[in-house]
């Protein structure tokens, strides 16, 4: 299955939440203020956010007047032109081009961010890299054997230490494990912090601390695992973690699981933070990069 069937599967929940829509765009002949307040409605039980919806309705309003949209299937085109230019916030693939490069991943616990660690571990293995592994999250008991299962599963090497050992110590480990090893990729797990816990994103800034120093000029990418399922609480997470650890884009999780896909677009917008990869099942080869263009088409499709 490619990625566009993958993504056109993983967002049936969405789709069919959003059938009424099509029927908005072919009922209304001509245009009217009453279709943009059924479409402000559709897109709030999305899960767009209200933030998000306003802007989008304004955008859309001034797009349909620009582009002379008389009919509901003209203004279907305008609001798929303005959901891109939401979602185009940045570049969406990882940036790993030194040797070693490094990705922290960060989240709460639940979202799924240990095993979407192994997902990307086997991914990029399969592209030829080096990839190791640190566990990194020391204080959630079996975190590190959960990881080490992962690095099995995708051939990749671990460095972890006892449990509720310090963190950072592990970061640094296997820092110094990836330069010895010649690694490309030192993917870092992390505990599923609370966004309240001060001394728990003290800790991350201590670990980023950490990698600029011992691999200054790396390539690091940040991103934060969202579950899709919790909607704009996930949002408020993200919002927490984005100054103190420097995020570089989000890994959403669970999208197949529920019919509120549109936090895609709440994401970009409120974070300015560009989506690289979006979980549609338990599978290995389930969590896909993500590309707008087909996201969006398999939403209307």
């Amino acid at each position: 299955m490619g990625f566009f069937e993958k993504m056109f599967s993983g967002l049936n929940k969405t789709r069919v939440n959003l059938e009424e829509l099509e029927e908005l765009f072919q009922n209304y002949k001509p245009l009217s203020d009453e279709f943009f307040e059924d479409l402000e409605e559709m897109l709030v039980m999305a899960d767009v956010g209200i933030a998000t919806v306003d802007k989008i309705i304004d955008k859309m309003r001034y797009s349909c007047y620009i582009n002379k949209a008389k009919r509901g299937d003209e203004a279907r085109n305008c609001l798929i032109g303005v959901l891109q230019e939401i979602l185009d916030v940045g570049d969406t693939t990882l940036k790993l081009t030194t040797t070693p490069s490094v990705i922290l991943m960060v989240g709460v616990n639940g979202v799924g961010k240990t095993t979407t660690i192994g997902k990307l571990a086997n991914q990029l293995k399969a592209e030829g890299k080096r990839v190791l592994l640190a566990a990194g999250d020391t204080f959630r008991a079996a975190a590190a054997e959960q990881l080490g299962i992962w690095a099995e599963r995708s051939g990749s090497e671990i460095v972890r230490h006892e449990e509720g050992s310090d963190p950072a110590a592990v970061v640094f480990d296997s820092i110094a494990a990836g330069k010895a090893r010649n690694v490309d990729t030192i993917i870092i797990d992390t505990a599923g912090r609370l966004h309240n816990k001060q001394n728990l994103m003290n800790e991350l800034s201590k670990m980023r601390r950490i990698i600029d120093r011992e691999l200054p000029g790396a390539d690091v990418e940040t991103l934060m695992v969202l579950d899709a399922t919790t909607g704009q609480n996930g949002l408020i997470q993200a919002k927490q973690f984005l100054d103190t650890a420097g995020l570089t884009g989000i890994v959403l999780t669970k999208l197949d699981g529920t019919a509120k896909g549109g936090i895609v677009f709440a994401i970009a917008n409120e974070l300015k933070l560009p989506v690289k990869y979006v979980g549609v099942g338990e599978g290995m080869d389930d969590l896909i990069p993500f590309e707008s263009k087909n996201f969006i088409e398999a939403m209307f499709k």
